[in-house]
């Protein structure tokens, strides 16, 4: 008798589970339970369809049932909601949503990818709302046709996540005007606030009006079926608005488990093992679903994104075969485009290690260009990478730059997965042309930084320094040119440009640290040099006046909008 396995949910976790164990088993019957339309799809266009950036929806369905069957020899039902498992009898219960009839299905071993659904919380005045959440192709469809028929002139994004902003491009794109409404203080919470501002910045560089640190109180529709329809937030603003896109988060879509018994988090995600086994050893479960281990604290997490969901698949596969892989764990490397820029991080953040009472770390800031900046059209990489102190081992980046950004991430992320140093980071051998990086690569040059404070060759100071410091009456020295000091400098910073510096150490009290900055940190760095050598005490502003000047970006509390930056060149 063959072996069944079923499967409950396609696309990233679902879909790659049934591939890869149909690659190790050629004779089982694989059945995929999917109670949507489509099996296997592309997420992540789902916005970029109705920005019409894809111009085609077909090109959004990845694998057909058609294909499955003639592919991998695997029966996949669409249009089929599993409504419960009963784990003693080994067998499903599903709803044929097609022609409205329940059967039941035994299986050998089951596969839960049932993924996440959007929160939509019961705000007051929602009925009759054109609100819209985005999740799958019908979602996606739903919100194209909208904007075909109605040419909507503005339209309001409640919340700043990774699909929030990239409905704010693309919605943008179609011409139409956007609005954002973020509860928490800045976009994507996964960023420190700090790198988070360059985001900002982007945004309303490209008209985008951003409304932070205020959340939905509700909704109105227009009088008399005139006028806009209008978001309420909870300071009391109305916002006018033609559509609303809801994308506060995420939760779970975890009822079957919960029914039949599964052990789950708090907030409602499956628990497995590092074989993806759930607390029945006969039920596996994958994908945005499941709550994973976070491969540097060793620490549960939870991280919804594709690749993570296609490994976790694949390693559920194999030991369904009986190959005893496990899952390592994820570090949650992921990126995103905000209009000309590229948003990209891996590893732990700030928050997050603050969260975790982690205190044994320090933070470096580097700006350095994506390619040789002779070459034409370079751009600068604002990163942020963040170590232990210890043993210099690399915990986290952050990076918003030009293209090749979402690069040096992945080279940060690699290094991460080996454990690796900050050490590593300067002798790695990376690609160089050109027109696509530096001799001196923006990692290698973050690795140069970073390894200089953990041999003690640098103090560093930070830019949420400066307040304090400009009360205490520290000498802070800006080593620019007086130009460029004239357009901004840190509070307080007084001007001794570094072609200066050494015929003015008299004006330069040696009796205290000293604190230095310039646009980036590297001119800083070489007066540095020049202090510490002449017996000075001096610390370098990492990141320079350009991560203060960012950091410190104010908002404009009367219209939500913040205004944007020029940062003169180094």
């Amino acid at each position: 008798m063959k072996k069944r396995i079923v499967i409950i949910g396609g696309v990233a976790g679902g879909a790659s589970t049934a591939a890869r164990y149909r690659r190790l088993n050629e004779f089982a019957e694989i059945v995929i339970l999917e109670r949507g339309p489509y099996v296997s799809f592309a997420n992540c266009g789902l916005p970029y369809y109705i920005g019409k950036v894809i111009q085609e929806r077909e090109k959004l369905v990845l694998m057909t049932p058609e294909k499955f069957k003639q592919f991998f020899n695997i029966d996949v039902r669409v249009m089929n909601e599993v409504t419960s498992i009963d784990r003693e009898k080994k067998t499903v219960k599903v709803l044929n949503r097609e022609v409205g009839k329940e059967y039941e299905l035994s299986y050998d071993k089951l596969v839960l990818a049932p993924g996440a659904e959007p929160i939509r919380p019961p705000f007051r005045g929602m009925d009759g709302i054109p609100i819209f959440s985005l999740r799958n192709i019908p979602d996606t469809e739903k919100i194209y046709d909208f904007i075909e028929k109605n040419n909507p002139v503005t339209a309001t994004v409640i919340g700043a996540g990774y699909i929030g902003l990239e409905m704010v491009e693309n919605l943008s794109r179609r011409g139409i005007r956007v609005k954002v409404i973020e509860l928490l203080d800045q976009v994507l919470p996964t960023l420190d606030r700090e790198m988070a501002q360059f985001v900002h910045n982007e945004l309303v560089l490209n008209r985008v009006k951003l409304i932070l640190g205020d959340g939905v109180a509700g909704f109105e529709k227009p009088t008399g079926g005139e006028g806009k329809y209008k978001v309420i937030t909870q300071s009391g603003r109305k916002i006018e608005t033609d559509l609303v896109i809801l994308s506060i988060g995420i939760r779970p879509d975890t009822h079957l488990a919960k029914d039949c018994g599964l052990e789950l988090t708090e907030r409602g995600y499956i628990i497995v093992n590092e074989h993806m086994q759930t607390s029945d050893p006969d039920i596996y479960a994958v994908g945005d679903a499941v709550q994973v281990k976070n491969y540097i604290t060793g620490k549960p997490t939870i991280v919804p994104l594709a690749g993570p969901a296609n490994r976790e698949g694949r390693i559920a596969a194999d030991n369904l075969a009986g190959r005893k892989t496990t899952y390592k764990g994820s570090i949650g490397t992921a990126v995103l485009e905000v209009f000309d820029k590229t948003v990209a991080q891996t590893g732990l953040n700030e928050k997050q290690l603050k969260s975790l009472g982690i205190t044994n770390y320090e933070k470096i800031y580097v700006h350095p260009q994506n390619h040789a900046s002779y070459y034409p059209n370079a751009q600068e990489i604002s990163m942020k990478l963040i170590f232990d102190t210890k043993d210099g081992r690399i915990l986290g980046a952050q990076a918003v730059g030009g293209p090749g950004t979402e690069k040096r991430i992945d080279v940060i992320a690699t290094v991460i997965n080996f454990k690796g140093t900050v050490y590593d980071l300067e002798n790695l051998e990376l690609c160089y042309a050109p027109q696509f990086g530096c001799a001196r690569d923006c990692v290698n040059m973050a690795g140069f930084v970073a390894s200089n404070v953990m041999r003690g060759e640098v103090k560093i100071w930070h830019w949420n320094e400066a307040h304090r410091l400009k009360e205490e009456g520290a000498t802070i020295i800006d080593v620019r040119g007086p130009e460029l000091h004239a357009e901004g400098c840190i509070p307080g910073a007084i001007n001794i440009p570094i072609g200066q510096l050494r015929e003015r150490l008299d004006e330069i009290p040696k009796n205290q640290p000293v604190y230095l900055h310039c646009i980036t940190g590297f001119t800083s760095y070489l007066a540095y040099r020049i202090l510490k050598q002449h017996g000075f005490d001096p610390r370098n502003l990492t990141g320079g006046y350009k991560i203060y000047q960012i950091a410190t970006l104010e908002e404009d509390s009367h219209i939500g909008e913040l205004k944007p930056y020029f940062t003169p060149g180094c």
